[in-house]
């Protein structure tokens, strides 16, 4: 495993980083490195050492764009599902857990910009941070190649899991879906969800979703849209009930 130091040499201050194993690993050599540099700087880096842009806006297109280029392929692999079993494929694909695996594949931490904050709080193995810097690093490539080596990357990412998606693998993977068939088996009402607080700047707001059953609460869940804080709460509230307690 690398060291901290190895780590922040290869991330460097953005000069003269080597960002030549992770271009090798996203198979794209960038014309323009500025592109790929501002991806890997996060906002810790940019306020408290360059004060130049961040990596959000790219976030931002990342977001968009990979969300696109796997609903497309989506539908070319699999012509004759329903629209149901693509969207839970797509969303099990973008999810940020996912990206986080994908990040970790391709060691894009070892390469992010960090401030000092950032960098204690062990910033380079966030989940939260390494899915964004990888949305950032697809608009990095989108920006600087054009749509065919970002569609190649999201492919080189993600291909190999969506020539194995099974449905019924994915679906145990929806916790909400989970946590209804097991209520509707008990006799018991609809699980409902209620957002209770919402944290951060409007442009990346976090929401913290309560899951109540018959009004009561039996889980919460945090996460950067309402659908990922609801699947949050219901797999705390699965792990309440395979406990076997019920709500109070």
């Amino acid at each position: 495993m690398r060291d901290s130091t190895t780590r922040r040499t290869r991330a460097g201050d953005g000069r003269g980083a080597d960002t030549s194993g992770l271009e090798t690993a996203l198979g794209h050599a960038f014309r323009e490195r500025r592109h790929l540099l501002r991806a890997l700087t996060h906002s810790s880096y940019a306020h408290e050492e360059s004060g130049g842009p961040d990596n959000e806006a790219l976030e931002f297109l990342g977001d968009a764009a990979l969300g696109f280029f796997v609903a497309h392929v989506l539908l070319q692999r699999f012509p004759g599902m329903d629209e149901g079993g693509l969207s839970k494929f797509k969303a099990f694909l973008v999810s940020r857990p996912n990206l986080a695996a994908a990040a970790r594949r391709i060691d894009l931490g070892a390469f992010l910009r960090l401030g000092k904050t950032a960098e204690k709080g062990q910033g380079r193995t966030k989940e939260s941070l390494l899915a964004d810097a990888l949305e950032a690093v697809i608009a990095s490539v989108l920006l600087d190649g054009g749509e065919e080596p970002a569609r190649a990357l999201v492919w080189r990412l993600f291909g190999g899991q969506i020539e194995g998606l099974s449905r019924e693998e994915v679906e145990k993977q929806d916790y909400k879906t989970v946590v209804q068939e097991l209520m509707q088996a008990a006799g018991r009402p609809t699980p409902r969800y209620r957002v209770v607080a919402t944290a951060g700047p409007a442009h990346s707001p976090t929401f913290r979703v309560s899951l109540l059953v018959e009004g009561r609460e039996l889980a919460r869940g945090r996460g950067r849209t309402k659908k990922e804080a609801e699947q949050r709460a219901a797999r705390m509230a699965l792990r309440v009930l395979r406990r076997g307690r019920r709500p109070a």
